[in-house]
């Protein structure tokens, strides 16, 4: 019977629900993070004869590495308030905007309004992969990204064309600081072309912008 089935189906997200729940819970006790990859290819383009064995294994890590990382994240970048001259330069472009902690700030508040905050915390993660000049700290970063927004299990993956998933794929055998650029670009043009006017018709800068002024015609 169709209800038996459905009963059935509930029972089993449950339990799986349940399996989840506790692999993250003992992951997190014992502050271990990661995958149990038996070679270096963490963008799995290559045939090893675990592969099928620690999937599920790997899904878990990866959510749980994700909810770690995102326990670090600050809700924003330390940074002077800005003056109403430099909110005013942020409509002039967009590259003004992104240049200034306080620009980056507003528009990361404005993303997480439109659910796609992770574009930016991904472009802000290849720029600290950019400044690491340490090998194995360059791998994990560079792993700890593909996990977090490259990965299709990722509930924060961005939106990217497959050339440029297979041009990562390819630097992921040998990570660099530089694994992400195409990556990095192709996003940084989405937010640009998309998100960006749209910031700027947004209440949250016009309600920034309009404090700032009547600030500055009371000084």
């Amino acid at each position: 019977p169709m209800g038996s089935e459905r009963m059935e189906m509930r029972k089993r997200q449950m339990s799986m629900t349940q399996e989840t729940s506790g692999a993250a819970q003992a992951q997190h006790s014992t502050g271990t993070r990661g995958s149990n990859a038996c070679c270096f290819c963490w963008c799995c383009c290559c045939s090893c004869s675990c592969l099928t064995v620690r999937n599920q294994d790997e899904e878990r890590a990866r959510r749980t590495s994700h909810e770690l990382q995102a326990e670090g994240i600050p809700n924003c970048e330390e940074s002077p308030a800005p003056t109403l001259e430099e909110v005013n330069a942020w409509a002039q472009s967009f590259d003004k905007l992104m240049l200034t902690p306080a620009g980056r700030n507003a528009f990361r508040e404005f993303l997480r309004t439109e659910f796609s905050e992770e574009n930016m915390l991904f472009w802000m993660a290849c720029e600290e992969l950019k400044r690491e000049s340490n090998k194995s700290v360059i791998e994990e970063k560079a792993r700890l990204i593909y996990e977090d927004y490259i990965s299709i299990l990722s509930p924060k993956e961005v939106s990217l064309d497959s050339r440029v998933r297979e041009v990562i794929n390819r630097n992921m055998l040998e990570p660099s600081q530089h694994t992400f650029d195409d990556a990095q670009l192709q996003i940084y043009t989405l937010m640009h072309r998309d998100s960006y006017p749209r910031f700027m018709n947004s209440a949250i800068y016009k309600d920034l912008l309009r404090s700032l002024s009547e600030k500055s015609i009371e000084a």
